[in-house]
């Protein structure tokens, strides 16, 4: 097991997709109402093991931002309009998948929020090395496990290299200078401005933590030919940058290989798949409630699916000839 583990070069997957919950609006509670109200004494399951949950990563543990509506029958079903059509209840299906082979490796429900896909993700990750003994050199997600700390994760704890799109929001609308225009020397911990002059940071974090902010000398600004691409609207230009910048940087450096661009041409395996499970399979909606419900729905599913790869590779056996 352990030398397998080693020697094993594989390229998985983690996409998630989204499937209507057993519940409806018309029962429906607002967020705020739902977590004022006491369930101490409620006997549904569904309730119940919501309540186990709260601190999974995958559901309650996911956000604190309460959702807008909460169905009572069905509370860790997550409201929500993310196919831009008419807002439902819904849990996310999680796969992690081999893209050589189009088999599901692992399966995870969640809540169906970007934040609370990521901590299925993770949970499936570290499930399939601990069961299986299977950890990928490469994973393939899109933008929206692209957060920074998300990125550290796999490249400073799993060393797994990270084939998904960083999430970066530092262009600017104006079309002053944005942070790409400025170099950073690692050596030295400053950044370089394009009139080669530079930031620094006092080592102050800020943004719950997350972020140190590099600045200019206001009296290098000031005198600057610069100025008006670069800052036109405050005395002195500032660059933030995240604690996790060396992971996002990692990220950024494997885009243009040739491992990256497989691994978005081996996305519509994985989107085929999802497309079976609606079409084929025909798991539209739940029909059981709770997360529990919904992982025994959504594991049962992975596996038909396994199943039908399975028998698509099995040869018919020979029949003997009859007289």
């Amino acid at each position: 097991g352990e030398g397998f583990a080693v020697v094993l070069e594989t390229r998985l997957r983690h996409d998630a997709s989204l499937i209507e919950a057993d519940a409806n609006k018309q029962r429906a509670l607002p967020g705020a109402e739902w977590r004022k109200k006491d369930h101490s004494e409620s006997t549904r399951r569904s309730v119940q093991d919501y309540q186990a949950t709260l601190d999974d990563a995958a559901f309650g543990a996911a956000s604190a931002v309460p959702p807008k509506f909460v169905s009572p029958s069905d509370p860790a079903a997550q409201w929500t309009g993310a196919h831009k059509g008419p807002a439902f209840f819904a849990y996310a299906t999680n796969y992690l998948i081999d893209t050589d082979n189009a088999v599901i490796v692992d399966v995870e429900a969640s809540r169906a929020i970007r934040q609370a896909e990521v901590g299925a993700a993770k949970t499936m990750i570290e499930r399939t090395q601990k069961r299986f003994f299977l950890r990928p050199d490469h994973l393939a997600a899109d933008t929206a496990y692209g957060s920074a700390e998300n990125l550290h994760w796999l490249v400073e704890e799993k060393r797994i290299a990270p084939h998904i799109p960083v999430i970066d929001k530092s262009a600017r609308g104006d079309g002053s200078f944005s942070r790409e225009h400025f170099a950073y020397d690692a050596d030295h911990d400053i950044y370089i401005c394009p009139a080669d002059k530079t930031l620094r940071t006092t080592g102050t974090r800020v943004n719950d933590g997350d972020t140190f902010l590099y600045r200019a000398a206001k009296a290098d600004c000031d005198t600057c030919p610069l100025k008006p691409r670069c800052c036109p609207k405050s005395p002195a230009r500032k660059i933030p940058r995240s604690i996790y910048e060396t992971s996002r940087d990692v990220a950024r450096s494997l885009t243009d290989t040739a491992a990256f661009k497989k691994s978005r041409h081996d996305r519509k395996r994985v989107e085929m798949l999802f497309a079976h499970l609606k079409r084929i399979l025909k798991l539209g909606r739940l029909r059981l409630r709770g997360p529990t419900g919904a992982k025994d729905e959504f594991l049962l599913a992975a596996t038909a699916q396994n199943l039908r790869k399975l028998a698509a590779h099995i040869k018919p056996t020979q029949l003997p000839a009859t007289s």
